[in-house]
């Protein structure tokens, strides 16, 4: 057994009196952390990470129990039952993303079959997710990241970091980078490597690979790309379905869930047909493990969103937690002949008086296109998915009316 998994079990939670609001933005957190975490280890590799992932994942456990105490001593009545009953599925998905992330990280601590060429057919251009120890000797340490300014000198972003057992979820300005804190960084790939150097003092070891003779894997691997950040997606339009009380997003989880589905169909096909042609089929069992986690968390995104989707009103704890932020999630359709018809879109910014920002587009009859991959232009009939602030939002609206 895996000596963090034993950790785990031995972890005891008494009740203690917290705000369900702030348990439930930080399972919302945790969980995208753990999808980008448990496919970078993955993808590069990376023992480390998968590592974090079991931590974090064992974080999750204590929250779900947590959120469930909260929940069972609010309920006083019928009426409170049906209104927190869409919050406890809420927390029942977040737990199934968990151990989804934790299923993917166990591909690389129980090496399980996976082809080492992986990472070589990983798009050139995709930003790399590393784990570093904070060296007491580093110049960041001891240092804010306001003052240590690391995303404008090098396009390098800190995501979380851990102090001990305690993690800091998306840190801020003041947030301090302390020695023997574990940073996990992600960037351009020309860029981490140097980072990495100067946090921890140690030499930045790029992975190599090796060409397995598997054909057409460059194309399977970004299948596998395409679905988890299909689920992602998927996952951050269930949360805001929730917060806003918004069936139309839910709808779009909904139809993300099919998209995931249907090319998790495709990808088993493939590995089927790979695992005829390899020297080893074994190296492919962990691509199995990889699409059917993937087709999990997709899963799960529909049970966060279930409440919504049978109009049950949302609960006012959820409410509160939407008043931590004026950043929303939206869902547009281009009208033809509308200002934003024919319009630009590249790295999700339209060329248009706007700042929204465009995540993701679903066009009739050719599926979903996710705008950060690739530039696109706007045509009459395409959804769009866009995240902005609230007078942004009422803005972009009119630009997409004819």
């Amino acid at each position: 057994m895996d000596p963090l998994e034993g950790e785990a079990s031995s972890v005891s939670v008494e009740y203690e009196p917290v705000s369900v609001k702030d348990v439930l933005i930080e399972m919302k957190d945790t969980a995208e952390l753990l999808i980008d975490l448990s496919y970078s280890a993955v993808l590069h590799r990376n023992v480390d990470l998968a590592q974090e992932v079991l931590r974090l994942e064992e974080r999750m456990n204590v929250l779900e129990l947590r959120a469930r105490m909260s929940l069972m001593m609010a309920v006083r009545k019928p009426a409170d039952a049906e209104e927190l009953a869409p919050v406890l599925g809420i927390v029942a998905a977040a737990d199934a993303i968990s151990d989804a992330a934790g299923d993917i990280a166990k591909i690389v601590l129980e090496e399980m079959g996976l082809p080492e060429a992986m990472r070589a057919a990983l798009p050139e251009a995709a930003e790399v997710l590393v784990r570093g120890v904070v060296d007491s000797d580093s110049e960041y340490a001891d240092r804010t990241l306001e003052d240590i300014d690391l995303e404008s000198e090098t396009g390098v972003r800190v995501i979380a970091l851990r102090r001990g057992e305690d993690w800091l979820l998306n840190p801020g300005p003041t947030t301090t980078v302390s020695s023997g804190d574990v940073a996990l960084l992600r960037g351009p790939d020309t860029a981490i490597g140097d980072v990495c150097e100067v946090l921890t003092g140690d030499v930045y070891e790029t992975p190599t690979v090796d060409d397995p003779g598997i054909p057409d894997l460059e194309r399977a691997v970004d299948t596998i790309i395409h679905m988890k950040n299909l689920s992602e997606l998927a996952v951050d339009l269930a949360y805001s379905s929730v917060l806003f009380d918004s069936a139309e997003l839910a709808e779009e989880v909904r139809n993300l869930e099919v998209e995931v589905d249907a090319m998790q169909s495709r990808f088993e096909a493939w590995t089927l047909r790979a695992a005829a042609d390899a020297e080893d089929p074994v190296v492919l069992r962990g691509l199995i493990r990889l699409g059917t986690s993937t087709e999990v968390i997709s899963d799960a995104a529909i049970d966060i969103s279930e409440g919504v989707l049978r109009d049950i009103d949302v609960h006012p704890v959820v409410q509160l937690a939407v008043q931590e932020s004026d950043e929303i999630i939206t869902r547009v359709e281009v009208e033809p002949g509308s200002d934003l018809d024919g319009t630009t879109v590249t790295s999700g910014v339209p060329e248009v008086e706007s700042t929204m920002s465009v995540i993701a587009i679903r066009r009739p009859g050719d599926g979903w296109l996710l705008v950060t991959d690739a530039d696109a232009e706007l045509r009459g009939g395409d959804v769009l998915i866009s995240k902005g602030t609230r007078t942004a939002a009422e803005a972009f609206e009119e630009l997409a009316r004819a």
